[in-house]
């Protein structure tokens, strides 16, 4: 894994503070942020990240649910919904880099749970030790 990946593994498994991945994020040129949002939606979709997972990453990502990431995340077709979260213009980053933390979060704590309670071959699954 490289250490972007570590660092969202770390942040979505809150091994680290989600303030100190704001800190980190806000420190990439906007072209790596852009990036860095990819792979998180990527990520959410290969921890199998469903519609009815939005409330409760936007309650993990401190969002209000007014703001335009929170808003769209509930609005269903969660494919479609993280394309245009990732695409959310400058000022927007942030809260969408938090919630899809987040998402990645409860979709992969559902994976572990569901998936890799005897048997765990995914690297990312042992950071904590």
């Amino acid at each position: 894994m490289d250490e972007r990946t570590v660092m969202l593994n770390l942040l979505a498994q809150e091994l680290r503070p989600i303030e100190q991945g704001v800190e980190w994020f806000e420190a990439l040129p906007a072209e790596t942020q852009f990036e860095v949002l990819g792979d998180l939606r990527e990520y959410c979709t290969q921890a199998a990240a469903t519609e009815t997972d939005g409330p409760e990453s936007v309650r993990r990502a401190a969002l209000r649910p007014t703001h335009t990431p929170a808003v769209l995340i509930t609005r269903g077709q969660l494919n479609v919904q993280l394309a245009k979260i990732i695409n959310l213009p400058q000022d927007e980053r942030v809260k969408s880099f938090r919630l899809l933390v987040a998402l990645l979060g409860v979709a992969d704590e559902r994976r572990r749970e569901r998936f890799c309670v005897h048997v765990c071959n995914h690297s990312w699954h042992w950071l904590a030790t």
